[in-house]
């Protein structure tokens, strides 16, 4: 058979599990005779690693194996099980996600959570959306804002992440998130101060945050590479969305997407405000997304420390949030 996996560095983040590995993964899920004709990596993605495995009969099906638990951060912990209990709040858009066909957090089989999902039609917008004429990439993110929207449409009772820590209100919920950002600089040797002082700021302001009464649905990393589309289309359109692992109960205005739509206003971007309608535009709405620009910035920061050459947009990620902290 053939098995082929993404050469990494012995002290890289993301580790590659064995073949026999994936054959006792692939047995436990299907049955004692499976026997896969090709297990293959893929590259996209900075934590989980993730496999298309062909077993022959039907379709390929995806293999994700979530890192060991010692390796997890705070900010990232669990993930994997987050995703899990997302998926029920994510039937508006149940047709577009793969399906969950075992999924297995014993450690019994391999000391680390694990998952097999169908595989979804289409490739990855990076792969795809630079072949298009800049003009028509406008529909790709008129299609991200209609499928925020419905994401952010599901209602919640308590704030922070779905499988938690849970919290009654949204200022306490974001210092946790904030915490746990923290806490993950420290463990890898970061410096954390401006993600401190940025906590002591929203501790001073919760009447801010909590103006935000009703916790709703965000995907949490709906962007580029986690969205499918079409190959063949004569314009992109969207097949598929992956990794809902960041799900959260929280401020639609603190979505992931809603943070990468916003750092380019006046481009093809503003095709998502079309759909998903237009944000508030209050003081302290403008506040608050100031606070959450540092939470995405301090996030990045954090996961490109872990990968080599990041040292440059460490450097400009401070930078950025040192200039936001000003504006705070």
């Amino acid at each position: 058979m053939e098995f082929r996996i993404v050469e990494r560095d012995g002290d890289a983040f993301q580790q590659p599990v064995t073949l026999e590995q994936v054959l006792a993964m692939c047995r436990r899920a299907f049955g004692d005779r499976t026997q896969p004709v090709s297990v293959v990596e893929f590259g996209l993605g900075s934590y989980n690693n993730t496999y298309r495995v062909d077993l022959a009969a039907g379709r390929p099906v995806i293999l994700r194996v979530a890192p060991e638990p010692s390796r997890q951060s705070r900010a990232e912990r669990s993930l994997m099980r987050n995703e899990h209990a997302s998926v029920p709040y994510l039937a508006p858009i149940a047709t577009l996600m793969p399906r969950t066909l075992m999924v297995d957090f014993t450690h019994e089989v391999i000391g680390r959570d694990y998952l097999f999902q169908t595989m979804l039609d289409g490739v990855t917008a990076p792969d795809r959306l630079p072949d298009y004429p800049r003009p028509e990439w406008a529909p790709f993110f008129a299609q991200l804002g209609t499928l925020s929207r419905r994401i952010h449409d599901v209602r919640g009772e308590s704030f922070g992440w779905v499988a938690g820590p849970r919290y009654a209100r949204w200022s306490e919920a974001f210092r946790g998130f904030l915490a746990d950002v923290a806490a993950a600089h420290d463990d890898a040797g970061l410096d954390a101060s401006d993600i401190r002082e940025t906590i002591a700021l929203a501790a001073r302001q919760p009447d801010v945050f909590d103006e935000i009464t009703e916790p709703r649905l965000l995907h949490g990393d709906l962007w580029m590479t986690n969205v499918m589309i079409s190959p063949t289309a004569p314009e992109p359109v969207v097949t598929g969305l992956v990794d809902c692992d960041r799900a959260t109960w929280a401020d639609p205005a603190a979505d992931f997407a809603v943070f990468r739509v916003s750092e380019k206003p006046g481009t093809e971007r503003d095709a998502f405000w079309d759909t998903y309608g237009r944000p508030p535009s209050t003081p302290s709405a403008a506040q608050r997304s100031r606070f959450y620009r540092i939470l995405h910035v301090a996030t990045l920061r954090f996961e490109a420390s872990r990968s080599s050459g990041g040292t440059a947009s460490v450097l400009d990620s401070t930078a950025v949030i040192r200039d936001v902290i000003r504006q705070l």
